[in-house]
């Protein structure tokens, strides 16, 4: 196994017991280049804060990573989301306004909520309401999230609604951003129903669609942060299994196996393998596979990624002088502010911070303003505050503040991505004995990363001799 995020530690795990099932002998390596494991998913505890320096949630609409950590033992530490704290706000200048009820990412199911919200312009509502009058599209094309939305709701809704909502998930361009790849459902919508409003109003009448919008109840974390996740993967291992502080410069095949070579502290050495599971980034896995298939290492180069950084601050209450509401809120580019989304934690999660505290976590950078990523820690941190203090009231100093940053971290699925992902899986098929796992391909998600993790070992499983 190359790479110790959640992806390759998923695969580790799902081949260990594979083969303690089958009562085969094991012979297991998971090689990280970094110190330590789990990839992004990182917890720590600053005193009685619980700080996530990478994501905060799994969505169980996707079932595969709840399910992981229920069978891993992690079941009873499984928590919800605070059931008062729901909602999420829009930044409009200096105020946060609700997501109107039944608004989903970029289109209405209810109409009244969204007429009196004071997200759009009057005309930018009457472009919204003109979409079940537009003509579905014609053709298969790989259409971007911009071109999708301006073509049925208007660059308004795009520009205020759509990009935020989804760059909150993906940290995308919108003008990139491949929409058959990331959100088909809005694709199945238009072309079942003529119009996504119509489906959605359909849906939530039929009861297969919350009225309120976002289902927050979706959402789960851990008691004790998603770095318990990773952790206990790390456990189940075989001892010795796991090797950190030890990267991987390239993967070759030498019948009837692999040949790759990995560098630690005491140099560099050659290790043989019946099989290989590459989970790290395209642009890694790339370099590692070069040699080998240089066509495979191309298309793999050609997935770009995003970098961004979360800052943890934390307040007393007297210093937030707006009303909390909600889970967090996200921002519009067009807004021109450092801060793309900030969650407030300790309403979110039970058990984040103390009672007197107030936990904010902000992000920062993404696909459209990558130069942020790179401002000194007291520059980012008071760019943040500077928002907060004129989006939720925050004054004075933090009681803590904490910066991390996440370089080329995150996949962007541009239009084209899903042929690209084809032609790299009948390319990685030539090759017995090796399959790639991880968020570049069908999915970014932790839940997304746990069944990629498994689906490569099971099929690596199936290829090793008996």
């Amino acid at each position: 196994m190359i790479g110790a995020g959640i992806s390759g530690l998923a695969a580790a795990y799902e081949i260990t017991k594979r083969f303690r099932e089958s009562n085969r002998a094991l012979a297991l390596q998971v090689f990280e280049a970094s110190d330590r494991t789990g990839g992004v998913i990182h917890t720590e505890q600053a005193g009685e804060l619980t700080l996530e320096l990478g994501p905060d949630s799994i969505v169980t609409d996707k079932p595969w990573a709840a399910e992981l950590c229920r069978e891993i033992g992690l079941g009873d530490d499984l928590i919800p989301t605070r059931q008062s704290g729901g909602g999420a706000s829009i930044a409009r200048g200096d105020t946060l306004l609700p997501v109107p009820d039944g608004l989903h990412l970029m289109a209405p199911s209810r109409l009244m909520p969204f007429a009196t919200s004071g997200l759009l312009s009057v005309a930018g509502k009457l472009r919204v309401a003109l979409e079940p009058f537009i003509p579905r599209a014609q053709g298969d094309r790989d259409e971007s999230l911009a071109d999708f939305v301006r073509r049925r709701l208007g660059k308004e809704a795009l520009e205020r609604i759509a990009q935020p909502m989804v760059g909150g998930i993906y940290t995308a361009d919108p003008e990139k951003l491949s929409l058959r790849a990331t959100m088909p459902r809005f694709i199945e919508m238009e072309q079942r129903q003529g119009s996504l409003i119509r489906a959605m109003v359909k849906a939530r009448r039929a009861g297969t669609l919350s009225a309120r919008g976002p289902r927050y109840d979706l959402f789960v974390s851990l008691k004790n942060g998603l770095g318990a996740l990773p952790e206990r993967l790390a456990e189940l291992l075989p001892t010795g299994a796991l090797q950190t502080g030890c990267a991987v410069r390239s993967v070759r095949r030498e019948d009837p196996g692999w040949e790759i070579e990995v560098e630690d502290s005491s140099g560099p050495r050659r290790e043989s393998f019946d099989g290989v599971i590459v989970s790290v980034p395209a642009f890694a896995a790339a370099s590692m596979l070069a040699e080998q298939d240089a066509s495979l290492a191309r298309e793999l180069e050609a997935i770009e990624y995003a970098s961004s950084a979360i800052v943890n601050l934390a307040y007393r209450p007297d210093q937030i002088t707006r009303e909390i509401s909600g889970f967090g809120f996200v921002v519009p580019a067009i807004e021109g502010r450092a801060t793309l989304a900030c969650t407030f934690m300790n309403r979110k999660w039970e058990g984040r911070a103390p009672e007197e505290t107030v936990l904010l976590r902000a992000f920062v950078g993404g696909a459209l303003a990558p130069q942020n990523v790179d401002l000194e820690d007291g520059a980012l941190v008071d760019a943040v505050t500077r928002d907060l203090a004129e989006l939720v009231g925050v004054r004075g100093e933090p009681l803590m503040s904490s910066v991390t940053r996440w370089r080329q971290s995150m996949p962007q699925y541009h239009v084209g991505h899903l042929p690209r992902v084809d032609r790299i899986e009948v390319a990685v098929s030539a090759w017995q004995g090796l399959e790639l796992a991880g968020n570049a391909y069908r999915g970014t998600g932790i839940p997304d990363c746990v069944r990629s993790g498994r689906q490569a070992a099971e099929n690596l499983f199936a290829q090793l001799p008996g």
